[in-house]
Formats: structure tokens, sequence, C-alpha cells
């Protein structure tokens, strides 16, 4: 479905932005029409789909090292297949994201190229080691936790090849976050040192799922024209509350303690307070100084050049076929 509908490189229409076709544009995403490849959109919508989708698509593949690590330590059979499959299915993500993206003019090399030189970005969440098979349980539950919480709205995203990618992607990533949940509901019905380990997991993880939402309101450059444009749906704050809501009953049950001594329920608002977050450590990790950040660029640097005969061999096997074809 997607390869032969999404993989199709468009190139941009140079149309002059008047303002009856601006005036034309938000009033179609105003009606909550999807904006298709060949439509006409500012240039600025263009480039914010290419920057988020390629982002997301980069997080995807990123995202597959720090549990491919994990593969033959599983605890099990079981666990190592489902472990695997997951590992796949964020593979089969970034494909569809890229393909998404390349409808937008921008070609796959082009994004590759953004993303080992440093000028692509990719969720600061998986610049942080996983030190235990915890860890494993603790990025299903809320890692991909908190990836469903931002995703689910892209699915009425207003570019039209982003949102239905988004519908299978949000399918699996709900199966990611039960494997993880599970795991950790294993963990600690366990032994006394498996629910020390869970817990541990949670202390050094949640942190870092509450800022893959992304920096606050009043300080996010993008989100109130990616709100505009109904690329996103909810604003980075209230996604994050949405996720502190849900997980803090789900850690209840779990028996662990969320690491926060501000965590309370506020029953104006409906919904719990919160700590501060370290904005300095999210930042600073942004900036490619999380603990195994060289590591993640070193290992998708590697898997590129490595993976060069592949893809020779692929395009090479094209040229044969369509000069056969033309024969």
């Amino acid at each position: 479905m997607y390869t032969t509908e999404m993989s199709k490189t468009v190139k941009p229409i140079e149309v002059a932005e008047d303002p009856a076709l601006v005036e034309a544009f938000e009033a179609r995403v105003a009606a909550d029409e999807f904006i298709e490849p060949k439509d006409w959109m500012p240039d600025a919508y263009r480039k914010t789909l290419v920057r988020q989708i390629s982002q997301h698509a980069h997080s995807e593949i990123v995202g597959m090292l720090p549990e491919g690590n994990w593969i033959t330590r599983a605890p099990s059979l079981r666990r190592k297949a489902i472990l695997l499959a997951k590992v796949q299915d964020e593979a089969g993500h970034g494909l569809y994201l890229y393909c998404a993206a390349e409808t937008l003019g921008t070609s796959r090399e082009q994004m590759i190229d953004a993303l080992h030189s440093g000028k692509a970005k990719y969720s600061t969440i998986f610049n942080y080691p996983t030190l235990t098979w915890a860890d494993i349980g603790a990025i299903g539950w809320l890692v991909d936790g908190a990836a469903i919480m931002n995703q689910v709205p892209l699915q009425r995203t207003s570019y039209g090849p982003y949102a239905r990618a988004m519908v299978r992607v949000c399918k699996e990533e709900s199966f990611h976050q039960r494997q993880g949940y599970e795991i950790m509901i294993a963990l600690a019905n366990g032994t006394p040192e498996q629910r020390r380990m869970a817990q541990d997991a949670l202390n050094r993880w949640w942190w870092p799922s509450l800022m893959m939402f992304g920096p606050p309101d009043d300080n996010s450059p993008n989100t109130e024209r990616s709100m505009r444009w109904r690329i996103k749906r909810e604003t980075n704050d209230e996604l994050r509350q949405k996720f502190v809501d849900i997980t803090k009953p789900q850690a209840d049950y779990l028996g662990l303690t969320i690491p926060d001594a501000a965590l309370a329920w506020n029953e104006e608002k409906g919904g719990h307070d919160y700590g501060e977050i370290d904005w300095e450590e999210f930042y600073a990790v942004v900036r490619g100084e999380g603990p195994v950040a060289r590591e993640r660029m070193e290992a998708r640097r590697k898997a590129w050049d490595d993976g060069a005969w592949v893809r020779d061999a692929a395009a090479a096997h094209e040229a044969k076929r369509q000069a056969k074809a033309a024969a």
C-alpha cells in the first residue's frame, strides 16, 4: 500500500504564494480537508512537514538500536521473538515515514545525509542507554506510551500521506506499549530483585519520557504554526499532561513509585500536578550530549556504509529490469 502510493518523489510545484492561493489553502486546512502531494501548499508548510516527518522517521530507525541490543539477551525464546518483531516494526515505521516525506519533494539520501551530518534531529529519548532487561519494559510502557500519545492525533494531521501512514504505525505502537507493560507486570510481581530492577528502570526513564513531548509551549518555536495548519492537533504541554494522567494509575497498579515528589492530583484542574522538568538536560541531549548519542550516530553511519552494496545491487537490478522492459 505505502510502497506504491508513497515512494514516488513528487517535485514541488513552483507557484507564487499570492494571497488567493494562501487563502484557499488555509480554508481547506480549516475545513479539515487533507492536503495531497500534488496540491499547492505554502513553502513553509512543506518545509515544516519535511522537518517533522523526517525527524519522526529518523527516530523510528535510531530507536531500533537500544532494543536491538537486547534481542540476543532476552530471558526467554518468547521474549526474543516478541522483541524481534517489535524492532522489525520500527524499521517498517521508518520506511513508511521516509516514503511520506519523499512525496514532499525531498529524497531519502537527503534525509539520511541530514541525519548523519547532525543537521536533522531524532527523539532525544534514544540517547539514553538500556542497562537492564527492565529497561526494555520501561521503554515499551513509557517511551512507546508517550509515542502513542503523540501519534494518535497525527492520524488526523492535515497532510494526507502522513495521516494515512500513521494509522498502521499507531496500531503497531499499541502492541509495543502492551508488551512493555507486560514485562513490567512480570518484574513487579517477581522476586525482590526483579521488583527493584523495575523501579530502577522507572526512575531512569520517567523524566526523559516527559521530555519526549518537546519543549514547553511558551518556548516551542514550531507549535503555533503547526497547530494553525493542523499538522499538530494538540500542544506539547497538553499531550504531556495527558501522558502523566494516564500513566500514574498504571504505575499504581504495578505498585511502583513515579520518581516525582511533586506529583499529586489537582481536583480543580482535573489532572495531576507534576514537578519541573530539567530543561537544561533536555537541550543538552538535543545538542547531541546524551549519554550514548555518539554511539547511536556511529552505529547509524556504519549501517549506512555497510549497506551500500545492497543499495547498489538494487539500483542495478532495477536498471536492468527497465532496460529489459523497454526492449
